[in-house]
């Protein structure tokens, strides 16, 4: 084997096979025999010490005597990292691969450049911060398939992606624990595996999470929340959605609610505050007054109809409709709908709306929707009250009434000129609209991943 220097090696190749020059040229200028060179094309060179990496550059203008091993070798590392930057080409096969590349792919180069530099297995692993594994696959992948089998790496296959691994893993989630055999009412990690390898899937824990993490499921305490007992919850529910599926331009549909009474006072909230505040409220404190806003939102344009009451009663709601006559007389139907309060309820409010849609003249006509028994959740203006009340309401400390009602106007007012420069209509599952599909299946998840 031809003893030579490493730089003469990289240019003898780079000159051959890279750029393409006559082997007898090269040789001419390298002051070598053709059958030298031939050789040199071939083999890598004999290294003229053995005492670590054939480092290319500074080997002979930096010192290497009296470092300490760990500090010697980080040197000779970042010099060959070095080489590698001034001149990539020199290293054929892979020319200029290592800039065409992301990170992963640059390290598997590496690796593979870094043992042809006759670097150590746990050094490489150490400064490319991979495991000597990870060095060893990549080797054997270059001498198998080249730098291709490098720059194209497919990772394999993970267990937790397999689709029947999935199906099987979600089969399992939707049945109870007491089903395999497992007095619980809950799910734990250590039984599910354990009942996946009893059905001929082997798996682990860590496989097993990836898996559930991967299909969104997550691991949450139950809340309690709203339900309705009413005996005709669906059918007053499907005229709710099937008279708002099929609204035309002339007709209108109200979700109508009050809220309070509340004091006005000061009342406490979540707010920025700087190192060592720490805001109070007084527990007792004398009210400046008491409001009740009744409130109207059209649900097609998202505008909101308010005033404010002294009492939550029939004569309210005949004031609040009579609002809503005046301000959408355009209208050829106003649909209404609140919830079973007793005064929403009322004999007297019946026969209002029976006499007011008896006369031929009365446009718009009046139709009662109600809502379901027990059912706020239902009641879109609900949700609107809650913003105005996270907005104006909490942390607030208004010094009149006047100025809480101000505040109120404001905030209503702003919202209902919002939503008529940017039109959107207000809560989209009332609709009837579903953004799950329905198909049936075990391992299927139809719950809606958007609902809290």
């Amino acid at each position: 084997m031809v003893n030579c220097d490493v730089v003469q090696w990289r240019r003898v190749r780079r000159k051959v096979l890279m750029e393409g020059k006559p082997i007898e040229m090269v040789a001419m200028q390298e002051s070598l025999s053709v059958e030298a060179t031939r050789e040199l094309l071939s083999h890598r060179p004999k290294p003229k010490s053995e005492h670590g990496p054939r480092v290319a550059l500074f080997s002979s203008v930096i010192p290497f005597t009296g470092l300490a091993a760990g500090d010697r070798q980080l040197l000779q590392w970042s010099q060959w990292l070095y080489s590698l930057e001034r001149d990539e080409l020199a290293f054929p096969p892979f020319g200029n691969e290592l800039s065409k590349h992301g990170p992963a792919a640059r390290k598997r180069i590496l690796a593979v450049l870094a043992t042809e530099e006759g670097f150590p297995l746990k050094a490489i692993a150490k400064h490319l911060g991979v495991s000597p594994n990870t060095v060893l696959r990549s080797r054997q992948r270059f001498e198998e398939g080249g730098v291709d089998a490098l720059t194209h790496y497919k990772p394999r296959a993970r267990r937790a992606d397999d689709e029947n691994y999935r199906d099987e893993l979600f089969k399992l989630l939707h049945e109870p624990p007491s089903q395999s055999g497992y007095n619980r009412t809950s799910w734990r990690i250590v039984d599910l595996v354990e009942v996946m390898n009893r059905r001929g899937f082997k798996t682990g824990r860590a496989v097993l999470r990836e898996a559930i993490a991967k299909s969104g499921f997550r691991w949450r305490s139950a809340r309690v929340v709203l339900t309705s007992n009413d005996p005709d919850y669906q059918a007053k529910l499907d005229r709710v959605q099937g008279i708002l599926s099929m609204l035309k331009k002339n007709e209108s549909f109200f979700s109508i609610d009050e809220y309070g009474p509340f004091s006005v006072k000061a009342i406490p909230g979540r707010s920025l505050s700087g190192p060592g505040e720490l805001q109070t409220v007084p527990q007792w404190q004398k009210s400046r007054g008491r409001l009740i806003v009744t409130a109207a939102l059209e649900l097609s344009k998202n505008q909101v109809t308010h005033f404010y009451s002294s009492a939550k009663n029939t004569a309210e709601m005949v004031k609040l409709i009579e609002r809503l006559l005046a301000d959408y007389a355009e209208k050829r139907t106003l649909y209404l709908s609140w919830d079973a309060a007793s005064w929403h309820d009322s004999k007297t409010l019946k026969k209002y709306i029976e006499k007011h849609n008896e006369e031929g003249t009365s446009i718009p006509r009046l139709e009662l929707v109600p809502l379901p028994a027990s059912s706020q959740f239902l009641n879109v203006i609900e949700s609107v009250f809650s913003g105005m009340s996270r907005a104006i309401i909490h942390n607030s400390n208004y010094a009149t009434l006047d100025d809480a009602k101000a505040a109120i106007d404001k905030y209503f007012e702003s919202r209902n000129e919002h939503f008529r420069k940017n039109p959107k209509r207000a809560g989209d599952w009332i609709w009837g609209k579903e953004r799950s599909p329905a198909s049936f299946s075990a391992s299927n998840n139809c719950k809606d991943p958007t609902y809290r």
